[in-house]
């Protein structure tokens, strides 16, 4: 387990992480090794969790095991999930079961691992607001340490030279149903937390699953499997013109390489922004398997002559939704493409209708006047992942970097569990000055543009910014 070592109260920090999800995960991980810098990582949950709703019987992650937090910035990493089965004695059945792609929960418990063997990490840790200090030239994290009730516990304040956001998504609720999700007596939920509802819908006469990417196939599939043939009373709608598979070619997977990154970095805005709204298929489509699985179980029940008691109709939109009597729910529905409505009657619904980035406008509300802005006012991001700041920030050679907060600036690769190594190893040699990892120059065969760019070197920090470790720090 990891232990908290002692540290000056007023002593400034290298490095303030906000969020331990997988992204600053990583980022600690590959931090650890690296003595003369001093971190410390901040999240307000009382362990590290990743989508433990969705952490479904035989579901699976959609990226390979050599997408862990380190290996493909530094496969010598104690922190690989090579390592991680080693330390559990479990190589050997890992190595004949042949997998490419792991469970995930196993994802998860790989992550908890890690989390629980470094020192960096402080969970029960709420971090309220970020502001600069414009007289010692450091950023200030104001956070609150918080009881196992939640409770605030006590009050504290930590300096900086540089800060990682890595707050993460959020679910996501369509507007139509979100008074019906924020009443606890009726039975719509967000897919988040599918698995501590399961009992309850399972046992519903009528389910209604929202949402035509990944997480609603593997909910609908885990409901069909466990409901009575020929009784399974399931709906699956989606606004998607088709339950899709996902782009998992060979070439079409180069969009998660730093090749592509860089390559949509230096897009216009307005290109950008059409792009990622163009290419939904390469990250919310559906596993190829599972809607193979999909299909093998509703053609086992058709074995008797019976169709299934199933209904999946892609091109759906919810328009309102409302309650009927107590029990009932009711979803008033139009078909995109055929401009036709009508009515659904069930008794629980499951939203799988994906995730957001969390907003960092309330974290970084004390940060505003430094912020610079693109058209549409969110936040500008650099090629390193840093937030352009005021002059007056940078010339201090202070950073503030964001991890899966970027899709707009750096494409879908942002939330891919493939690019978290990279992208963290590009932080702590950009905030360096340095090449602690080494990064390939080239990762793609797709040559993306007439006239490709080479990744850029940051310049050299000043060697006063980062701080030795003191003796018992």
């Amino acid at each position: 387990m990891n232990t908290v070592p002692h540290h000056p109260t007023d002593t400034p920090r290298d490095l303030v992480g906000i969020g331990i999800g997988p992204c600053n995960l990583s980022l600690a991980a590959l931090a650890h090794p690296l003595t003369t810098l001093d971190t410390v990582f901040y999240d307000q949950r009382p362990a590290f969790t990743w989508h433990p709703g969705l952490l479904i019987d035989g579901a699976r992650t959609q990226v390979p095991f050599l997408a862990d937090l380190v290996t493909l910035a530094d496969p010598t990493s104690p922190w690989t999930f090579l390592n991680y089965l080693r330390a559990h004695h479990r190589l050997y059945p890992f190595y004949f079961a042949e997998r490419f792609h792991t469970p995930r929960a196993e994802y998860d418990a790989y992550c908890r691992w890690v989390a629980d063997h470094l020192p960096a990490l402080r969970f029960h840790h709420r971090v309220d607001a970020v502001h600069w200090n414009p007289d010692r030239d450091l950023f200030e994290i104001d956070h609150t340490h918080l009881a196992p009730d939640g409770e605030a516990r006590a009050h504290g304040r930590t300096h900086t030279k540089n800060v990682v956001l890595g707050i993460g998504t959020e679910p996501h609720v369509p507007d139509p149903l979100r008074p019906l999700t924020d009443d606890p007596h009726v039975p719509v939920l967000h897919a988040s937390d599918y698995l501590r509802h399961r009992t309850t819908l399972l046992a519903a006469d009528h389910v209604t699953v929202v949402g035509s990417g990944q997480s609603g196939a593997e909910i609908f599939l885990d409901l069909l499997r466990h409901r009575p043939t020929g009784r399974e009373r399931l709906h699956w709608i989606g606004r998607t013109a088709a339950f899709a598979p996902m782009e998992y070619s060979r070439l079409g997977l180069e969009h998660f390489t730093p090749d592509y990154t860089r390559y949509f970095h230096a897009l216009p805005e307005t290109v950008r922004d059409r792009l990622v709204d163009s290419q939904w298929q390469l990250h919310k489509g559906i596993d190829a398997t599972t809607l193979a699985a999909i299909h093998d179980e509703l053609y086992r029940r058709t074995l008797h002559g019976a169709w299934p008691d199933t209904v999946l109709t892609p091109g759906v939109r919810v328009r309102t939704a409302g309650r009927i009597a107590t029990t009932k729910i009711e979803l008033h529905l139009e078909h995109i493409h055929q401009n036709t409505r009508s009515r659904l009657t069930t008794d629980a619904v499951v939203l799988a209708t994906g995730h957001r980035e969390r907003s960092l406008d309330r974290l970084l509300a004390g940060l505003d006047p430094y912020l610079r802005r693109d058209n549409s006012e969110r936040p500008r991001i650099d090629e390193h992942f840093r937030l352009v700041l005021d002059p007056a920030i940078a010339a201090t050679g202070s950073t503030l970097h964001v991890q899966n907060a970027e899709r707009h600036t750096h494409g879908v690769g942002a939330p891919d569990l493939g690019l978290a190594a990279w992208r963290s190893a590009t932080i702590l040699n950009t905030l360096t000055g340095k090449e602690l990892y080494p990064l390939p120059p080239r990762t793609a065969f797709t040559t993306f543009g007439l006239a490709p760019r080479q990744p850029q070197i940051p310049p050299a920090r000043r060697p006063e910014t980062l701080t030795p470790l003191r003796d018992g720090t």
